[in-house]
């Protein structure tokens, strides 16, 4: 199959002419409704994820949180990321294969969805085995979906990881925590010019700053009560002093030097569910092997040692 963008190596597909790397937009995004076509179901759905990717990790969590684990299915890719995208081989522990559609490369998934699709192959995928189609691959609105749209079959329908009195207030901390933490730690580790690397640099390390000083007063971002917000700098936080530190270069502290941020960062570790959907095997294989132009013996850290127990 051919296509332009096909392999969803973003690094190579979005770096500007200034040497910054953009992130691209993604393409579908349905939702769960009670009116169709994408109706709430015991086994309808099936995400497709990577344990290493931050993005993805976010709809593991949710789903793990909210109790979704007997409704919706899962499989996992690859850790591997070679220049043919995302693989179902099972030669490393914790890759599932493709057990819905017996595909070999996640393009598939996309390509049987669209014959036509022209963009960046990526994980999550939300992916509707009635109908055979991709119901959405952006991660910020697949959380939302599990969180509301499956409620009658979940386990924990009480958690509202986006309840309506704290929604502006998510609203704005999702906003410049990716920005400059989430996708900050990316343009810091893809930048190909010092001067894009340092203008990443200078940004991510204030707003850490910044969170440690929301977290010296509040248990979580908003107060006592867990919300995505958590869950989306979670991901990225839990990756960080194994990867984002050396690998992309974000070396000025580490998770473990901030004291609130790491209190932050083992609460929610040890929250019932979240442990098991952190693969660090699978993270540091992905980052220390495909990007090959960062790392280009694919040399895997034996260390750190990172104890998130309490």
């Amino acid at each position: 199959m051919s296509n332009s963008k096909q392999t969803g190596n973003t690094w190579e597909t979005e770096i500007g002419d200034d040497g910054a790397f953009n992130r691209e937009l993604t393409e579908f995004r349905h939702t769960i409704t009670p009116d169709g076509p994408f109706t709430a179901e015991k086994g309808r759905y099936h995400l497709y994820v990577s344990y290493a990717c931050p993005w993805a990790h976010r709809t593991l969590m949710v789903r793990s949180l909210k109790g979704l684990q007997d409704i919706i299915s899962v499989d996992v890719v690859a850790p591997f990321l070679p220049d043919t995208g995302w693989s179902f081989k099972t030669d490393e522990a914790g890759a599932t294969g493709d057990r819905v559609n017996q595909f070999d490369h996640l393009q598939e998934v996309y390509f049987k969805a669209n014959k036509d699709f022209k963009g960046v192959i990526t994980v999550p995928v939300l992916w509707d085995k009635k109908l055979k189609t991709i119901v959405n691959n952006e991660s910020a609105e697949i959380i939302r979906l599990l969180n509301t749209g499956f409620q009658e079959f979940a386990e924990n329908p009480q958690l509202d990881l986006y309840p309506q009195h704290l929604r502006t207030e998510i609203d704005e901390l999702n906003t410049w925590i990716y920005r400059d933490i989430n996708n900050g730690v990316y343009r810091c580790g893809f930048a190909r010019t010092q001067a894009a690397y340092k203008k990443a640099f200078n940004i991510l390390f204030p707003a850490l700053d910044k969170v440690e000083s929301i977290l010296n007063k509040t248990k979580y971002l908003t107060g006592d009560q867990l919300t995505e917000a958590d869950v989306r700098l979670f991901t990225t936080l839990v990756r960080f002093d194994a990867v984002y530190y050396t690998h992309f270069k974000c070396n000025a502290k580490r998770i473990v030097d901030y004291p609130s941020i790491w209190r932050f960062v083992r609460d929610i570790y040890n929250e019932k569910g979240v442990s098991e959907t952190v693969n660090m095997d699978h993270i540091k294989k992905h980052y220390f092997q495909s990007h090959t132009h960062i790392n280009p013996f694919g040399i895997i850290p034996e260390g750190p040692e990172i104890d998130f127990s309490l």
